[in-house]
């Protein structure tokens, strides 16, 4: 059994309870159940500009509370707002509301232009609420290294089951997207859930950016769903060369990662995947 970090384990505000009729042949009934909860954050930063501190709000998106800190630190970094973790003095949840304030060092370059995008942001899609597709056009801080790191076909497959293990929220409700980080070994690092796959992904990352863990190079991030646009290049912004995913990959994420020279993989099963880009990171194809 995966054991599971403190700040992935469900808060109480992760699900929240429902009666439901429950119906099985000709009987229905009353019962007790669970969903997964879906909450509003905005995420506000405080940054220093001309020698004044000024407040700026960034982004509204639909989540599952928990990990809120790390999801706006994910968030910041994804969104190319900030580049490393070094830059975020203090990140605080503000009391008795779904506001969320992150104190930007002094001396942290922030590019303007991304702040006057205000962000809304759906639990299904992390790019929708951008007003262009230039919006989405950031600039990759962390180039990958081709041909590395090096996995084994095996890590790859286990993938699915390593990380439903470890879903706590989801085996209560059924209702989460996860993205998981894996070293080599196959060995599950940090694992993130929410409603909204992208949440989840920043949420992972933001949780590693805090950690102050530098794993990012040298790992596969694996995702419940389908491999999308905004998870390549949430992966990318952080400089993992290895994305997996359950489901299918849109045609902009294969084209986005091949550009990129990122590794990526879909339709992952316990005997079988698909890799659409970068197969020389996969043991079994090379030389």
């Amino acid at each position: 059994m995966i054991a599971h970090s403190e700040e992935n384990m469900p808060s109480d505000r992760s699900v929240s309870p429902v009666t439901v009729i429950r119906v099985c042949g000709a009987i229905m009934q009353p019962a007790a159940d669970v969903l997964a909860t879906e909450e509003p954050l905005e995420i506000r930063i405080i940054y220093q500009l001309e020698g004044r501190r000024k407040q700026q709000p960034i982004s509204v998106t639909m989540r599952t509370p928990g990990e809120d800190e790390s999801l706006a630190a994910g968030f910041l970094l994804t969104e190319g707002i900030i580049q490393t973790a070094d830059q975020i003095e203090a990140i605080h949840a503000c009391r008795h509301s779904n506001v969320i304030r992150v104190r930007l060092q002094a001396d942290a370059t922030i590019d303007l232009s991304k702040l006057q995008r205000h962000f809304y942001t759906s639990s299904s899609c992390g790019v929708c609420g951008k007003s262009s597709i230039d919006a989405v056009k950031t600039v990759v801080p962390h180039p990958l290294t081709s041909e590395y790191p090096v996995f084994a076909g095996d890590v790859v497959r286990h993938a699915p089951e390593r990380l439903r293990i470890a879903q706590a929220v989801f085996e209560r409700t059924g209702g989460l997207h996860a993205c998981a980080l894996f070293n080599s070994a196959g060995q599950l690092l940090r694992m993130s859930e929410d409603v909204g796959r992208h949440n989840a992904m920043d949420k992972l990352i933001g949780g590693e950016l805090r950690a102050g863990a530098d794993r990012f190079r040298d790992s596969m991030v694996f995702v419940s769903g389908r491999a999308s646009f905004e998870l390549v290049q949430k992966a990318l912004m952080a400089g993992i060369p290895i994305i997996a995913a359950i489901g299918a990959p849109s045609s902009l994420a294969v084209q986005l990662a091949a550009q990129h020279e990122m590794t990526l993989i879909g339709f992952v099963r316990s005997d079988r995947f698909n890799i659409y880009c970068g197969g020389e990171r996969l043991r079994e194809f090379t030389a």
